[in-house]
């Protein structure tokens, strides 16, 4: 499934990233996470959610459900950004960029896959995160509600009239990462809950999504569909791509997932997930990177 070789233990660096909650993050980047694991690659994976915190407790459902029914099923070597409790705000930050920078060297040089999951809003974390990035997923519900996170549409001739904030973060990573490495930060924007069934609505968005990936560089792949199945996973710590025969024998869907596996992997190929030669490179430069990080501020003032 991906071209890495037994001598490259360079992390190519997979951040999942979205101003908006509930588009679908959370079980997006699990799923890529146990694709990899089950291609044999070593995988560490980040939650900076330090709110909400639902990568994480995805991953402890997986621990508790392999540990309380005796099953062996691949888990990542996890990594939590607590909150820090300080009295200034200034400390906080201070506090937790530390904490972040050593997870990230810690890591980095120790697996083929880092995959990072950020909160649903702005700040000095999430924005190292995507600037430090090698492929960023950012994954969108279809709808115009969701859209608005990536650009502003003109009612009646449904053009694109401006960036969004957080289209304008990814914009600025892109430039950091010029910077770092002269290398590209590759955007693949995922539509998910997609709806069966064709309407005019889905038509329009795709046309304004074709429009702004042009304005943004952005590559655009399908995702997740609107499936129960993906919801009744997650208390489990499960995935589509798990045996679902074999680990939930009662379960009457199967054809429902089938249909998921199978969005699934095509999602996972069409991210193209490479590690090649550059991946040495792209390594020192976000070594270089991340030492000039001292303080938060820095990773904010635009």
């Amino acid at each position: 499934m991906f071209n890495v070789t037994n001598n490259q233990k360079q992390a190519h660096v997979i951040v999942c990233g979205n101003e908006k909650g509930g588009t679908g993050k959370t079980t997006t980047i699990m799923h890529i996470t146990i694709a990899l694991l089950n291609a044999g690659y070593k995988v560490a994976t980040l939650d900076l959610d330090t709110r909400q915190q639902s990568f994480s407790r995805y991953i402890d459902n997986r621990s508790i459900f392999a540990t309380r029914f005796g099953f062996d099923l691949s888990l990542p070597n996890h990594f939590v950004i607590q909150r820090d409790h300080s009295d200034y705000v200034s400390d906080q930050e201070n506090n937790e960029l530390k904490n972040f920078l050593g997870v990230v060297t810690q890591i980095q040089a120790e697996h083929d896959f880092v995959l990072i999951d950020t909160p649903g809003h702005d700040g000095y974390l999430m924005r190292l995160a995507h600037s430090m990035a090698d492929t960023l997923i950012t994954p969108l519900n279809d709808s115009y509600v969701d859209f608005d996170v990536l650009g502003q549409i003109d009612p009646d001739t449904g053009n694109v009239d401006a960036l969004s904030h957080y289209a304008r973060t990814v914009r600025e990573a892109r430039r950091q990462r010029r910077i770092a490495d002269g290398g590209l930060l590759d955007w693949i924007v995922v539509r998910n809950r997609l709806t069966q069934i064709n309407s005019r609505n889905k038509a329009a968005m795709y046309n304004s999504l074709n429009s702004l990936s042009m304005q943004l560089g952005c590559r655009l792949a399908e995702g997740i569909s609107e499936r129960v199945v993906f919801r009744e996973l997650f208390p489990k710590g499960l995935t589509a791509l798990d045996d679902l025969d074999k680990l939930l024998p009662d379960t009457r869907s199967k054809s429902s997932h089938l249909s998921a596996r199978q969005e699934v992997r095509s999602l996972i190929a069409s991210l193209k997930l490479p590690i090649d030669e550059l991946s040495k490179k792209r390594q020192q430069a976000r070594d270089a990177f991340l030492e000039k990080q001292t303080k938060p501020v820095d990773t904010i003032g635009m």
